[in-house]
């Protein structure tokens, strides 16, 4: 009997991995970098991955508690990836914890803005709090974060239609974000 519960931990490690590398893989399309106007640095990437790492997070809200059991296996998988990050930058042994513990901060303060902005179905509102997460020193000189908005408003859109199979089997996709200057349409015909 206690070998199941190792087999069952070892198959969500597998799972836990497989929808973890899709996130990750969304988070690191360069057409963000390019046309979306997210700095390509190190915080400009952890904007993104927490931006899609809540996208997921908010649909697994209302899963059954396996999927919500696999969000939080992903979110701990996300902060162990900026632990190491932040070890392979050399920062040094004493001041990670500080650090992750600050970073987990902004992380769960993003969920909050950016859910409350969702849930209010308001884009100008999570692209207000985008632009102030991702340019925080740039005041009314920030790049508009409009189109990651729109995008982030599909993506959610996408993920709600996502059968509880796929979350539960880690197969959950976002849809590609289109170039900007596509037309909205475009949005979702290409999925990562």
């Amino acid at each position: 009997m206690i070998f199941g519960l190792f087999r069952k931990r070892n198959h969500n490690q597998i799972i836990v991995v497989r929808q973890y590398d899709t996130l990750t893989s969304m988070a690191r399309q360069p057409v963000f970098y390019t046309d979306y106007d997210v700095p390509d640095s190190v915080m400009g990437r952890f904007e993104l991955l927490s931006a899609v790492m809540i996208l997921f997070f908010r649909r697994t809200r209302s899963s059954e508690t396996s999927g919500q059991e696999l969000a939080q296996e992903i979110v701990d998988a996300f902060f162990e990836d900026i632990d190491y990050s932040i070890r392979e930058l050399g920062i040094g042994d004493n001041s990670v914890p500080k650090r992750m513990k600050k970073l987990a901060g902004m992380f769960y303060g993003r969920l909050e803005s950016y859910a409350a902005a969702m849930d209010g179905n308001d884009r100008d509102a999570l692209a207000a709090a985008l632009r102030r997460n991702i340019y925080p020193k740039a005041g009314e000189e920030a790049p508009s974060m409009i189109g990651l908005a729109d995008w982030m408003m599909t993506a959610e859109a996408h993920l709600s239609g996502i059968a509880e199979t796929e979350i539960a089997t880690g197969s959950a996709t976002l849809p590609q974000p289109p170039e900007i200057g596509k037309a909205a349409s475009d949005i979702g015909k290409d999925v990562l």
